[in-house]
């Protein structure tokens, strides 16, 4: 029966993988990708199913975990407004992360070595599996982390699959958020206000940009300590 279950969830894995990217290539999508316009030029292609096609990235953009959903979801913003972009949008990473979760359940390592390295998973691993709610919370809140690569993670912890998705469902929401606000232009502010949420906005990026990887750390060294 287990076998049965395996073979299951590595077919369910090729099809997704597989014919996911292989679509996304063959549309032009990855092209697209090299900006927002693109991205709304692409999606706004398909009317009129662009909320079902909208769907469909925001969840490949999980299991195909090079696409970045922030990108997509301020595209969505624009194309659809905040609220539709956005509901569209956590389900669909919801329903993604629930199934990468499944599927390195059902698959163990055999899936999880497709989107990282043995020491990168080694790295992450100790952590969920010592310290797998805070952790785990942290990483998907916090925008240093791959959070798409943990949620495949966890599949190979002991975490209840319930705790799994209540987790993701409070972490998740709030990045995608503010990009489909932005997209959909809901913060009406004044151009001072634009002037200073612009400046935040770059002064949060260059940030990450070079302390991205110390922040990490320090969140890595403070819960193993």
């Amino acid at each position: 029966m287990k076998r049965h279950s395996a073979l299951l969830a590595l077919l369910a894995a090729v099809i997704l993988c597989g014919g996911g990217g292989l679509f996304l290539w063959q549309t032009g999508f990855f092209t697209a990708m090299q900006s927002v316009e693109g991205v709304q030029a692409y999606i706004e292609g398909f009317a009129p199913y662009s909320h079902l096609v909208f769907f469909l990235f925001q969840f490949l953009s999980v299991v195909l975990a090079p696409i970045p959903s922030n990108v997509s979801a301020l595209a969505g913003g624009l194309l659809f407004g905040t609220w539709t972009a956005f509901f569209l949008t956590i389900s669909a990473v919801l329903l993604g992360s629930m199934t990468v979760f499944f599927l390195a359940r059902s698959l163990g390592r055999t899936f999880t070595q497709k989107f990282a390295t043995q020491k990168l998973s080694d790295k992450y691993l100790d952590l969920l599996n010592r310290k797998t709610n805070v952790f785990l919370f942290l990483a998907l809140l916090l925008p240093f982390f791959p959070d798409d690569l943990l949620c495949i993670l966890a599949g190979l912890t002991a975490i209840r699959p319930l705790r799994f998705f209540l987790i993701a469902l409070m972490a998740r929401p709030w990045g995608l958020l503010v990009a489909c606000a932005v997209g959909g232009s809901t913060l009406a502010l004044p151009w001072w206000g634009m002037a200073l949420l612009g400046m935040a906005g770059l002064t949060f990026f260059l940030f990450g940009l070079k302390y991205g990887d110390r922040v990490e750390a320090a969140v890595v060294r403070r819960l193993k300590g």
